[in-house]
């Protein structure tokens, strides 16, 4: 139990650490926050906005419970359960969409330049571009206009081989080849023209005298390139169980896009209506022209039937003769019905074969007397592929699959109505076969009749025939105009798109973005911080020289910027000079009170501030009023002589080749109580020297001198020099800098030290301290307040820079 509450305090030291790590470079959380911020509202600013508009519309599958007036009349045209699959593709159709873009008027897109935006103006523009269509424009040339004043303007534009398009023919016929510029003052009104445009300019009621000075753009757009344009609607059932569609736009413009949906759901809706009017103005002009070929004929029948009447005197029949004459005549009268039909058949036959080439010219079999199921669906399918192929045809070359595809469908439902019409027609004439050999029987039972009684029953049944065909036609003729009078569109608009005053844009999402701008503004200096921490190969915690050897650490020595070198003599009230003073106690501590301590200096490699650091722990022993020595053991590279303006003509090496006695090497320092002895010249064999006895004499004869010995030595990581005057101290330092010690050399340093048994205590070197007062997470802080103005340390030290802050050691 008590192990897992110190593992769960120092887990909560560890994030402690980290919030006060992070802490310490709140400048960078600051300044990244708001360059991403201002970044964020530059690009909010001078994005152009996209608006999604939505409008829905009601796919009625049964007409809305009301039955529909071609099914009364028998016509039978209309599908009731209209598939909405069919009619989302009609509304995504090229077709549709053409025939509103032109409805519209989208051929001129104008812009305005504002404050180094330039965005798209609808129904805002003061002036108007009125286009010759019969004239070539060039397509995707932006013209430059400023308005002078009321009265002219000024036109620019560049361009080379740009498109030229014909709006009459609605197709492009050329490019433009040579390289054309225009910079020219008009007057509002002038028509503008050279070989590849011409319009005029025009002000509309909008204008006012602020718009003058101004900077427009507008550039002339192809039928072609709007309508793939405006073809990118999103559409959807607003669920499985509705028949409602919705039909979004998304656009930079909110009002055009408006204009466009509206305009396009009034065109989808007025085309289906458009669609059942044709089919019964088709019927109506059908029978029109049925009936003046039957009119002519019943005329003729009847001037025959009068004609014969009046030059010739009937009897009347006896009772055997009449009812002979009704049962013939109700013969001929289902002979003639057969017969009517048959050539309603033809008809139908040849309208289908010669006659029929769109969906345009459609008309409906029943209104013909033709009440065949199966004919009236044929007829119907055709319609629709018709319709289809139409649509594949604006968007696809007549030699293309899809295309062929429906020509095959078209013919083989041609085919098939064909086959059904030539059936029907041969059934016909078997039924009036049988009914001819019936009045053939009876026709020999009337050869007593006169025959000025026969030639009249001819007459009466042609005349019959031809004005029940007659009779037949008006009747159809008036029920297809009652159906194209009664028609309703099959789908209903429910929810127009409207125009708003709070519309907001989908893109870009201002909130949105600085919620995403202030997160990346915190992420970047965090994956700044922890990347840098990840990378880093130094020691810089306290903790990471625990996780790596079980040496002890015997202190730390804080970052000072003072310029001196016996930091402790020159400012002994700074908090370097205190945080020696802390080290001296320890050491004390260590030495459990023992006189004539010998205290050894080394380190892993060169710059850990060994030699600094075995000065000023001379320096704070000889404050104490203690006799101190200071020992330049590093015989290969001295250099402290330097740091107190001394020679180094006469040192440890001359002593050990008994050149020079103890008494000749010593030097005094101008720090009272310290003494120094210099490594002297650079002996061609150091670590001899060192192992020779008269080191050993040496130490024997200094320690009855001096009361505090501090040995400078190599470092051991490049030499064995430190190893062998381990044998002379009774205490050893180890010097660990913060951020300059390599974690790997030292692991190995440490396990090599461990394994020797050698005492060697650790002490931290150059440890920087910051305002939090939590500072580098040694834990030492023993009350002192660091950088809170209780030390004076002096103001001539170097200033840390704000770069070497970011990007310097932490």
């Amino acid at each position: 139990m008590e192990n897992h509450q110190d593992l769960h305090q120092e887990e909560s030291l560890d994030i402690k650490a980290l919030f006060f790590k992070f802490l310490n470079y709140w400048y960078f959380f600051a300044i990244t926050i708001v360059i991403v911020l201002v970044l964020a509202f530059l690009f909010n600013k001078f994005t152009t906005p996209i608006y999604k508009v939505s409008t829905t519309v009601l796919i009625k599958d049964d007409q809305g419970g009301m039955l529909d007036p071609t099914e009364l009349l028998g016509i039978g045209l209309s599908n009731s359960k209209q598939n909405i699959e069919n009619e989302i593709g009609i509304l995504k159709s090229y077709s549709l969409t053409n025939r509103t873009v032109k409805r519209l008027n989208f051929e001129v897109s104008y812009f305005k330049n504002k404050n180094f935006k330039v965005s798209e103006i609808y129904n805002e523009n003061p002036f108007t571009i009125e286009l010759d269509t019969t004239h070539q424009q060039i397509i995707g040339l932006r013209f430059n206009l400023k308005i002078k004043n009321k009265n002219e303007y000024i036109l620019e534009a560049q361009g080379e081989e740009l498109p030229i398009y014909s709006y009459s023919k609605e197709k492009f016929v050329g490019k433009q080849e040579k390289q054309f510029k225009i910079n020219k003052k008009f007057k509002f009104g002038e028509t503008v023209s050279c070989p590849y445009f011409k319009f005029k300019v025009l002000l509309n009621p909008r204008f006012k005298k602020e718009y003058i000075s101004d900077n427009y753009d507008f550039v002339l757009r192809d039928y072609e390139s709007l309508t793939n344009e405006f073809r990118k609607t999103e559409i959807g059932t607003l669920n499985r169980e509705s028949s409602i569609i919705e039909i979004s736009l998304k656009s930079n413009n909110f009002n055009k896009a408006v204009d466009f949906l509206n305009t396009m759901t009034y065109v989808y809706i007025s085309q289906g209506l458009e669609k059942k009017n044709k089919i019964a103005t088709n019927t109506v002009n059908f029978i029109d022209y049925q009936l003046s070929q039957v009119s002519d004929s019943l005329q003729n029948n009847e001037r025959t039937l009068q004609d014969f009447r009046k030059n010739n005197e009937l009897i009347s029949m006896d009772y055997q003769s009449e009812k002979i004459f009704d049962y013939l005549s109700k013969l001929d009268e289902q002979a003639t019905d057969f017969s009517i039909l048959n050539r309603r058949y033809l008809q139908v036959k040849d309208y289908v074969l010669n006659g029929l080439k769109s969906e345009d010219e459609i008309i409906a079999p029943a209104a013909m007397g033709i009440n065949d199921l199966t004919l009236n669906n044929s007829i119907t399918e055709l319609s629709e592929l018709y319709s289809h192929k139409k649509d594949l045809e604006h968007s696809n070359t007549v030699l293309s699959p899809a295309i062929i595809k429906v020509i095959d469908q078209i013919e083989n439902t041609k085919h098939k109505i064909l086959e059904n019409i030539n059936n029907i027609i041969k059934q016909n004439d078997i039924a009036i076969q049988e009914i001819e050999s019936k009045k053939n029987a009876q026709t020999a039972r009337m050869s007593e009749l006169p025959t000025t009684r026969m030639k009249l029953m001819r007459i009466e049944r042609n005349f019959n025939i031809n004005d029940k065909i007659y009779t037949l036609l008006l009747e159809k003729r008036s029920e297809a105009e009652i159906a194209r009078a009664s028609n309703q569109p099959d789908n209903d608009i429910v929810d127009r798109a409207r125009f708003g005053s709070f519309d907001i844009p989908i893109y870009p999402r201002k909130s949105l973005n600085y919620l995403i701008a202030l997160i990346i503004g915190i992420i970047i200096p965090v994956a700044f911080i922890l990347g840098k921490e990840f990378l880093n190969d130094k020691i810089i915690d306290k903790k990471e020289i625990e996780s790596i050897t079980k040496i002890p650490i015997v202190g730390h020595i804080l970052h000072s910027s003072l310029k001196d070198v016996v930091v402790v003599h020159e400012n002994p009230k700074s908090s370097i000079a205190e945080s020696y003073r802390s080290v001296r106690t320890n050491l004390q501590f260590i030495s459990k009170g023992k006189e004539n301590v010998v205290i050894l200096v080394t380190s892993d490699m060169v710059s850990a501030g060994k030699t600094y650091t075995s000065i000023n722990l001379a320096g704070i022993h000889a404050q104490y009023g203690k006799k101190t020595l200071l020992l330049g053991f590093d015989l290969r590279k001295p250099r402290i002589y330097q740091e107190f303006g001394l020679t180094n003509k006469h040192g440890l090496t001359s002593y050990l080749i008994n050149k020079s006695t103890v008494e000749e090497i010593i030097q005094h320092s101008y720090v009272a109580n310290l003494d120094i002895i210099m490594a002297g010249p650079v002996p061609p064999n150091p670590a001899e020297l060192i192992a020779s006895d008269k080191t050993t004499e040496l130490f024997a004869e200094l320690r009855k001198r001096y009361d505090y010995i501090i040995i400078d030595t190599p470092p051991i990581g490049l030499v064995t020099d430190a190893y062998l005057l381990m044998d002379h101290s009774d205490i050893n330092l180890f010097i660990v800098r913060q951020g300059a010690t390599n974690k790997k050399l030292f692991a190995a340093m440490a396990k090599d030290i461990e394994q020797r048994k050698l005492p060697m205590n650790i002490l931290i070197n150059d440890v920087k301290m910051d305002n939090t007062s939590y500072g580098y997470g040694y834990g030492y802080g023993y009350g002192y307040g660091y950088g809170e103005g209780y030390y004076s340390d002096e103001a001539s030290g170097k200033k840390v820079s704000t770069w070497k802050k970011w990007f310097g050691k932490a």
